[in-house]
């Protein structure tokens, strides 16, 4: 069963933790509950995004760098 991966605040969706950072997590990974997917920048703060559950995160739908609001979904868990 699917799970979307909501954001909790608007802002600017990052999958590094940093410039030239590996991503968080790759499409196609196994993700756990609690495990961070990637940040979202909001006014120079930044907010961890976290998985829910454990899962296969099968896609993103928030490009790097995308903007975001509260409720936007970020990425889709298997």
């Amino acid at each position: 069963m699917s799970e979307n991966i909501i954001s909790p605040l608007p802002g600017i969706f990052y999958r590094k933790p940093g410039p030239g950072k590996d991503p968080y997590v790759n499409e196609g990974d196994t993700v756990e509950a609690g495990q961070t997917i990637g940040l979202i920048e909001i006014m120079k703060q930044f907010s961890e995004v976290r998985a829910e559950t454990a899962g296969v995160l099968t896609r993103f739908e928030i490009e790097d760098f995308g903007m975001v609001n509260p409720g936007d979904v970020i990425a889709v868990t298997n």
